[in-house]
């Protein structure tokens, strides 16, 4: 009877006249081999996400400025003659925030398949900054062109319209060639990546979640994910940052006029620098985010330098404090786009998962576009309060979900750590908060 052999993990061959051969160990030259191979991998896997940087993330960026020109357009356009024109006033402003607010989520579900956790807070910042930078650039355009007001027999903000609605368009048209596929599907993308290079890609995505390749679709399942209740709570703070998000990004130059006392140009003008701000907080906090895989700490930091900005532009009489105020405002809350899409596109696992959660988000994100139309109130120039305390109070409420969230994140991977919990159906996966 042979016994197998203790003591030793190095396994035994046999020769020809039966004598054990100890295994050839490991050489040099192999561990070289091995190591030479990980870092082509580590290359190659560099490479493809520059390039999908250079690609996806830039017109991601310019689709989203472009979705949310209308809204700097009509900011720039409430200081002029447009709504004595139209008979703007009371909820007239409201459907413009819900028609728009299915392209951000979309895209940030895209942007969520083609990168690990620990690579999405800082890629949808990218995708922001594009976006604001773009935002506060039509703001000095429409400078410019509110000049032209009566030339050709058009109004200012008729020009305002025109101009940048012509150039949404041609862009439009080249986005069908600039706009990329999934991953699995990238190779048949437009002069971008070969087969072997998407099935890196795959394989890189696979390795962070497991998640790559999309499960049946069967409305079984997908109202399965309704009975999450972290979709609910996304839900809720997205609808809670769009209120602030689209009463002041649509407001700020009624209130730079009506509430700080410049003039219609002025307003127009000195709209668009907390915008350009807010490009190095929501850069800074999304490095930091990823870095360190911080979400909830990143939002709580955010909600409260929004707070902070409100009280100074509601409760200062002084301009300068006030002005201060919507730059820390504006950039926090820019901030949080980024932070909370990668809360929770790091925190859901499956494709139609995914999905199902970036269409409840983005009918709430719509509905949140409503409500802040309707809270900055001209009857209550110059402070605003209506719209100061609501602002302050959605991000309270905001912060007491991050608590919430962090609670509960914290004690299930505790559980998942010792092996009494599988997370989001899947061996190894571990909430980032």
């Amino acid at each position: 009877m042979s016994q197998r052999r203790s003591g030793s993990s190095q396994p035994l061959l046999c020769g020809r006249a039966g004598s054990e051969i100890d295994a050839p160990q490991h050489t040099q030259e192999s561990e070289e081999d091995d190591m030479d191979g990980q870092n082509r991998q580590a290359e190659a896997e560099k490479k493809i996400r520059l390039k999908v940087d250079w690609r996806l993330c830039t017109i991601a960026g310019i689709l989203c400025s472009l979705d949310l020109l209308d809204s700097g357009i009509i900011s720039s356009a409430s200081v002029t003659t447009m709504r004595e024109d139209l008979d703007l006033q009371g909820n007239r402003y409201v459907g413009l925030p819900a028609s728009y607010s299915g392209i951000y989520p979309g895209l940030t579900y895209l942007l969520s398949t083609w990168y690990t956790r620990n690579e999405q807070q800082l890629r949808f910042a990218l995708l922001q900054s594009g976006e604001v930078i773009v935002l506060a650039t039509g703001g000095i355009v429409n400078f410019g062109l509110n000049h032209l007001h009566t030339h050709d027999n058009l109004r200012g903000w008729q020009w305002m319209f025109l101009v940048q609605g012509l150039f949404a368009m041609a862009l439009g048209i080249l986005t069908y060639w600039w706009m990329i596929d999934f991953p699995e599907n990238a190779h048949k993308s437009f002069y971008f990546i070969s087969k072997g290079e998407s099935e890196i890609a795959v394989a890189r995505i696979q390795r962070d979640r497991g998640d790559v390749n999309p499960e049946p679709f069967t409305w079984v399942e997908v109202f399965r994910h309704f009975a999450d209740p972290k979709i609910y709570g996304f839900c809720a703070m997205f609808f809670l940052l769009n209120l602030v998000s689209t009463s002041l990004s649509y407001f700020l130059p009624i209130i730079l006029q009506n509430g700080m006392g410049f003039s219609s140009n002025q307003a127009i003008l000195l709209s668009a620098p907390p915008y350009y701000y807010a490009v190095i907080p929501l850069i800074l906090s999304s490095w930091v985010g990823d870095r360190y895989e911080l979400r909830g700490p990143v939002i709580t930091f955010n909600a409260a330098c929004t707070i902070a900005g409100f009280a100074m532009l509601g409760f200062s009489d002084q301009v300068t404090v006030r002005y201060a105020g919507t730059y820390l405002a504006t950039g926090a809350y820019i901030s949080n786009w980024a932070a909370l899409n990668a809360y929770q596109a790091n925190n859901i696992v499956g494709q139609w998962k995914r999905a199902v959660t970036a269409a409840a988000v983005s009918a709430c994100n719509g509905l949140g576009g409503v409500a802040g139309s309707f809270i900055v109130r001209q009857n209550e120039a110059p402070h605003y309060m209506t719209a100061i305390w609501v602002s302050i109070g959605s991000h309270i409420l905001m912060i007491g979900f991050v608590l919430v969230f962090t609670t509960y994140f914290y004690h299930t991977n505790k559980r998942q750590k010792r092996g009494k919990k599988v997370i989001e159906r899947t061996d190894g996966f571990r909430y980032i908060y």
